[in-house]
């Protein structure tokens, strides 16, 4: 089941966030260094046979295998319409909690409007609301919870949605050619007839302990790809490194900020990483983000390309078919479920 109150509303009213949103350990800190994150031109990969191009998939296949980052610039989508993203997100967290709450989930149900779902008595909850919403494939949108205010909501979410699967089968092709493989279209082939696209708009409130409260807890995405339009002005994401250390994942204005998920990472054998990341929160500051994951088809099998095995690199993955399926009950008892799959 869901929390009881919405973050927002707590946010407002306590000195200090109740015991079950309190880390034991805090969260360290509290100067953790910048990530450098390449930006990547989207123009660029497209006329990838161009110098230009052929360097712009080095950068990419660096940085999806160090840090499992980039920042997607000259995407298409203008300023206009990012601020419309931004804009739609805001009002429908802006609006009265009897609005909001037609939008609310169901219980044991993940589309609609809320906060953490509870699966154990210890479990640490996050300082967010959020509103989920599955958009493809269209049978399996759950319209009763889509907000019909703003009325122009729907729209922006299916515009956004759209540009963004454009953006995503240009990058998996990418991605399969900075890795030299003879067919470009593996990645998206794994991906099945019907890929899931799976939105999640983001709520971070002000939080009055940001030392001992986390917006989102450490997790790897369980999608193939995500994709998010981070707050233009408030930082707040973290990724950990293999160093050990935190760092802050920086914000180039309306860039498209791109993560490998866990199904890419086993796709690619290991190679492309998915990377571990939270949310901290801001003691004065709401943040908003929009999030759009990109997943294969719950009945299609995914496993390591045979291309990206040998024996140098053995298999490092069993296949998998819908990999979502335990994933978020797998993460709020601190397991992931990409382990699970190592060999």
């Amino acid at each position: 089941m869901a929390t009881a109150t919405a973050v927002q509303e707590l946010s407002g009213t306590v000195t200090s966030p109740p015991e079950k949103y309190l880390l034991k350990d805090g969260i360290g800190g509290p100067n953790f260094p910048l990530l450098a994150v390449p930006a990547i031109d989207l123009s660029l990969l497209t006329a990838s046979s161009s110098p230009q191009g052929e360097r712009e998939l080095d950068k990419l296949n660096c940085a999806f295998s160090s840090c499992g980052y980039i920042q997607v610039v000259n995407h298409g989508m203008d300023d206009s319409f990012l601020d419309e993203v931004h804009g739609v997100t805001k009002e429908f967290f802006s609006l009265p909690m009897e609005e909001k709450m037609k939008c609310a989930r169901p219980k044991d149900d993940m589309d609609g409007y809320g906060n953490d779902t509870v699966y154990s008595d210890n479990q640490t909850l996050d300082w967010n609301d959020r509103l989920y919403l599955n958009v493809k494939p269209d049978t399996i949108r759950k319209l009763k919870v889509w907000p019909q205010n703003p009325k122009n909501f729907r729209k922006v979410l299916l515009k956004f949605s759209d540009e963004l699967e454009k953006m995503n089968e240009v990058i998996l092709r990418a991605m399969a050619k900075s890795l030299k493989l003879k067919e470009e279209e593996c990645f998206l082939n794994q991906m099945g007839e019907n890929q899931t696209v799976l939105s999640r708009f983001n709520l971070y409130p002000p939080c009055p302990r940001p030392d001992a409260v986390l917006a989102a807890k450490a997790h790897g995405d369980a999608s193939a790809m995500t994709y998010l339009l981070q707050d233009n002005k408030v930082e707040g994401l973290q990724t950990l490194m293999k160093d050990g250390q935190w760092y802050r994942v920086p914000i180039i204005h309306n860039a498209i900020l791109v993560n490998i998920g866990d199904q890419l990472e086993i796709m690619s054998n290991g190679i492309f990483e998915s990377p571990i990341h939270r949310v901290v929160t801001n003691p004065d500051k709401e943040r908003i983000t929009i999030a759009i994951f990109f997943s294969p088809d719950p009945t299609s099998e995914i496993g390591p390309h045979q291309g990206l095995v040998d024996e140098k690199r053995p298999k490092l993955f069993n296949s998998v078919v819908d990999y979502t399926a335990n994933y978020f009950q797998s993460f709020q008892t601190g397991k992931r479920p990409i382990d699970l799959l190592r060999l």
